[in-house]
Parts: structure tokens; C-alpha cells; sequence
């Protein structure tokens, strides 16, 4: 650490008071509440829960507090807590398809069962700077009340991609082993070549911004997908059930917000397997369709391997998604950087001062660069 600072620990020590007194702000401002977070700024909730992999809205609020909403440092805050948890226990595959509805779109059918539920977005806004939110609404005002019920909808809505699978048009991906072990991404490190299990639940905890840039290159030609069509996106509720050994069936243990999105590519088939839509896939906590869109993008790209496909192009490098995807550990290596590299610094001064010197001999001398090299390439060579 910077052991050369002046003052040493103490200094350290009053760098964490400063930025206690930093992340306070203004005295005379009332100070942010844990439940403000939680009701107010939602989607950053979702998104630190998801990245961090741990459902509690409560701590996801504190390390928002707490990293001045540095989402990133946030998550880092939630993954690092997380693994002082014990685990005491697996669930149940959740099932989308029972999902509490409070929003359900799809853009590759215009009337599907269930009916289209456009709930709470953002996709219909004009995305003007709303001035009237400068003034707090205490609860008093109407303009901005629902003028339908808020609550989840129950009714039968199917997946949208057993419409094409009841018609043979789109991969079958049941499986006759449910009791296969799962990767945890959060126990065990990631091994290449990755199977599907490992890579969404990487992609999950990938950082989003990077995860949405990865499918924008898709879009404009940097893949083989072409333009994928939406089959479905829904969000809401969805039971978590646990089978205790005592009891030996499923009971609920509580409910968990999810956002779930399928979409569609066309696989136009090969010399074993004929032309269908294939599907790519992506689930998120919360509320977090970006993310679960531009996951759901990348895991058909990442799927070009087992697919025969050629990869050629970033998005479908299993390396280069999965390994750099990780903000934590992005931000790691590169805020390793603050550290002191006082000795390797040095080293490359020393470097440089002598190519330089060996440079200005070099013009004196009426040799240029390569002349140097080569002559110096000899010496070592004896």
C-alpha cells in the first residue's frame, strides 16, 4: 500500500472519514433512507441483486447507499457479503410459465394467449427531462395514479415458443435428466470450454453495459444470428419452492421478481439437422430487460460451437464474452493500477533512458535505429 504517505494509517484512517463526510453530502439535506432506494430506484436494485447474485432488496439498497450509487462498486459490495452466507439448501427450478404477470410482450406475435400486457415501461415515454419531478409529491397528487389495478395477472399466459414448438419450427430443449448437477458460477471457477448452464449464469452476472455492447455488434453485422425477432419478454412474480429431506416434496419458501426474455434466430439447419428457429435465452432479477434482451442475444452467439457454426466474431468468443464480461473483476485489474508500482516504473525508466542514449549515439554515429538493433542483437548473441 502507500506505506510512503505521510501520516501512514492515520492517513488512511481520515481518507474513510472524508469520504463518510463525501457520501453524506450536505448537512442541511435530509439524509437518503434504505427504503427511498428500495421504492424510488428500483431498477438499479434489480440490477446491483443481479450482477451480485443474491435476491435481497434490503442489502442491494445499503450498498447503493453505501458506494454513493457506484452500481459497480455496489455490486461489489452485495458478491462480497454474499459469500459469508451459508448455503443450506437447493430450489426447485423456478417455472416462468407460472409466472404472476405484470408485464408480457412479444413482438413476433400480434395476438397471443393471454393478450399483450405492456405494465410498467418506459418504451412509451418521449424521454423529456420531467421538471415536475423537482417538487416532491407527498402522496397528494393524482396526475400520476394508475387508472387500472396495479396487481399481477394469473391468468393462463403459455410461452409464446410453444406455439412454434407444437408446430416442430423450433428446438425442442426439453431435457430427461432434471437432477443433473448445475454449475455455481459462485463456488467453483469458470472452465472453458464452457457448457450453456455456466455461460448464462456468467452472462447474468456479467456487467450489463458490456453484455448490451456485445449485442449491438450482433445487430450491425458483427455475427451470424442476423436480426433475431423477440418472442417474449415477461416480468413478474414467480414461486421458489425447496424440497427439505425430512419432508421429501416441494414446499414455497417465498416469491422472487424475474425479468425473462426468449428470442427467436433462424438456424438455417445442416447436413443432420434441418432449418428451425433456434432459441436464445435470458433471465434477470427484477425488473432488467436490457439486460435479459442483450443476454438472451449473446447465448445463441455463444452457441455458434455446438451449433456448427464458424465464430469469428467477438460476440462469439467464448473467451473473450465470459472472462471479460465480470465488472468485478474488470475493475479489479484495472484499479490495481492505483497501487504502488514504484520498482516497476523505475525499471522502465531506466529502460528508456537507455534506449534513449543508445538513440543519440546512434544519430551521431550516422546509424539508424536498425543498425542499433542488429548490432545489439549480436552482442547478446555472444
Amino acid at each position: 500500500m502507500y506505506v510512503a504517505v505521510k501520516g501512514g494509517e492515520q492517513a488512511i484512517a481520515n481518507a474513510h472519514k472524508l469520504l463518510s463526510e463525501k457520501r453524506r453530502g450536505d448537512q442541511a439535506v435530509p439524509e437518503l433512507e434504505i427504503s427511498q432506494i428500495k421504492e424510488q430506484l428500483g431498477l438499479s436494485v434489480d440490477r446491483v441483486m443481479t450482477e451480485g447474485s443474491l435476491y435481497d432488496r434490503e442489502l442491494a439498497a445499503i450498498a447503493i447507499k453505501q458506494a454513493q450509487g457506484d452500481l459497480v462498486e455496489a455490486i461489489f459490495l452485495l458478491r462480497a457479503y454474499r459469500t459469508t452466507l451459508p448455503r443450506f439448501g437447493f430450489s426447485e427450478p423456478i417455472e416462468t410459465s407460472r409466472m404472476e404477470i405484470q408485464r408480457r410482450i412479444s413482438s413476433s406475435f400480434k395476438d397471443i394467449p393471454g393478450g399483450q400486457v405492456l405494465g410498467p415501461t418506459y418504451d412509451y415515454t418521449h424521454r423529456l427531462i420531467d421538471f415536475a419531478l423537482e417538487i416532491p409529491d407527498n402522496g397528494n397528487s393524482e396526475t400520476c395514479r394508475a387508472e387500472v389495478a396495479a396487481e399481477a395477472i394469473q391468468n393462463a399466459m403459455p410461452r409464446v415458443a410453444d406455439l412454434l414448438l407444437a408446430e416442430g419450427l423450433i428446438e425442442d430443449e426439453a431435457t430427461d435428466n432434471d437432477r443433473r448437477p448445475v454449475a455455481d458460477l459462485t463456488r467453483d471457477p469458470l472452465e472453458l470450454p464452457a457448457e450453456r448452464d455456466a455461460r448464462l449464469q456468467n452472462l447474468a452476472r456479467g456487467d450489463e453495459g458490456f453484455i448490451l455492447s456485445l449485442a449491438y455488434s450482433i445487430l450491425r453485422g458483427f455475427g451470424a444470428s442476423g436480426h433475431p425477432f423477440l418472442g417474449e419478454i415477461r416480468f413478474g412474480e414467480v414461486t421458489v419452492e425447496l424440497v427439505p429431506e425430512e419432508l421429501g416434496f416441494p414446499i414455497e419458501v417465498g416469491e422472487v421478481s424475474v425479468t425473462e426474455c426468449i428470442m427467436f434466430n433462424r438456424f438455417m439447419g445442416s447436413a443432420t439437422t434441418s432449418p428451425k428457429f433456434v432459441r436464445g435465452y435470458g433471465l434477470a432479477f427484477g425488473h432488467c430487460e436490457r439486460k435479459a434482451m442483450a443476454m438472451a442475444i449473446i447465448d445463441y452467439a455463444l452457441r455458434s460451437r455446438e451449433l456448427g457454426e464458424r465464430s469469428e466474431y467477438p460476440a462469439q468468443d467464448e473467451e473473450f464474452v465470459l472472462f471479460h464480461s465480470d465488472n468485478i473483476q474488470a475493475s479489479g485489474f484495472v484499479e490495481h493500477l492505483k497501487l504502488p508500482h514504484y520498482v516497476d516504473f523505475q525499471a522502465d525508466l531506466v529502460l528508456m533512458r537507455n534506449r534513449q542514449g543508445e538513440f543519440r549515439d546512434g544519430k551521431k554515429e550516422g546509424r539508424d535505429e536498425r543498425e542499433l538493433e542488429d548490432e545489439k542483437a549480436a552482442k547478446e548473441a555472444e
